[in-house]
């Protein structure tokens, strides 16, 4: 059986992978932090409560063409999420395609996403 924080971070990747803004902001506490490392080739950024997660999710659809994205596996430990994956996308404006690694950590407070911490690499692959 799955734990609730689990299937909340569940919900928010399906609706990531339907691109339904509304159902991943629905995910998330009215007073959620986002904060994006940054890698190589994307700039950190910092994103708070569900406006700014908003902002977060329709940058990503806006400027990139998710070509695979792919959480592989999952590290559950009571209200702590650790999700490691992989993603290939193609940049809107230049067409140049980056593949990405990541390690996502979220942390669920009742029942939504009160944090989320993206630490990523990427390359440039075309």
């Amino acid at each position: 059986m799955k734990n609730e924080a689990r299937s909340v971070v569940d919900q928010m990747f399906t609706a990531f992978g339907k691109g339904d803004v509304d159902a991943f902001v629905a995910t998330v506490s009215d007073d959620t932090v986002w904060v994006y490392h940054g890698t190589q080739v994307i700039p950190k950024g910092r994103y708070e409560g569900k406006e700014g997660v908003r902002k977060f999710f329709q940058g990503i659809m806006q400027g990139s063409e998710i070509l695979q994205f792919e959480p592989r596996e999952f590290i559950v430990e009571g209200n702590k999420v650790a999700v490691l994956g992989h993603e290939h996308q193609r940049v809107r404006r230049s067409g140049k395609e980056l593949k990405q690694q990541w390690v996502q950590v979220y942390t669920v407070a009742n029942g939504l996403i009160s944090r989320m911490e993206e630490f990523a690499t990427s390359e440039v692959v075309s």
